[in-house]
């Protein structure tokens, strides 16, 4: 078992891997990231994250850092549980540059509506911290939601109606 996942260590884990990448890239922390990051939680379990473009220098460097830092990491990303949000990318908010890597949150949308989606304890808390700090707009949160409904049938895991019902109870048109 592994240690919790502190600030001061997942900064370490961060400037460890930018050292990694002779090639310019962007790795998208999303989850306990992102909440550690913003002070919602003292810790967190792993890292997940999302490598863009995939870049094999840091895809080999995470094995030999997890070790070394002893946490986890995961290749996960709000992509994985729901469909791709329009413009993820450019709504992903910067963090730090390491090395030729830059390191950003996945887009709040993003990580908010597949949060709602999966409705974990710790995801409802997030949720709400995101639209407490106003980095999540009730109605634009709805308005994408829309936009990737009609894809939803791509995730077969997914209840369509049941989500839109979650989706709409948090944006207050329910």
């Amino acid at each position: 078992m592994r240690e919790p996942l502190t600030e001061e260590r997942l900064r370490e884990f961060m400037r460890l891997l930018g050292r990694e990448s002779a090639a310019e890239g962007r790795i998208y922390l999303t989850g306990g990231a992102s909440a550690l990051l913003f002070g919602w939680r003292p810790s967190t379990l792993d890292v997940d994250l999302a490598i863009v473009p995939e870049n094999n220098a840091v895809l080999r460097a995470i094995p030999r850092l997890k070790e070394q830092l002893n946490v986890n990491v995961e290749l996960a990303s709000p992509s994985d549980f729901i469909p791709e949000l329009p413009g993820w990318q450019d709504r992903s908010p910067f963090i730090t540059r390491e090395g030729k890597l830059s390191f950003h949150h996945y887009d709040f949308y993003a990580q908010c509506l597949s949060k709602i989606e999966r409705a974990h304890r710790k995801d409802r808390a997030d949720v709400e911290m995101m639209l407490a700090q106003g980095l999540v707009d009730r109605r634009r949160l709805l308005a994408l939601f829309g936009q990737i409904e009609p894809e939803l049938y791509r995730y077969p895991a997914l209840d369509p109606a049941s989500f839109r019902q979650a989706v709409e109870a948090i944006a207050g048109t329910a």
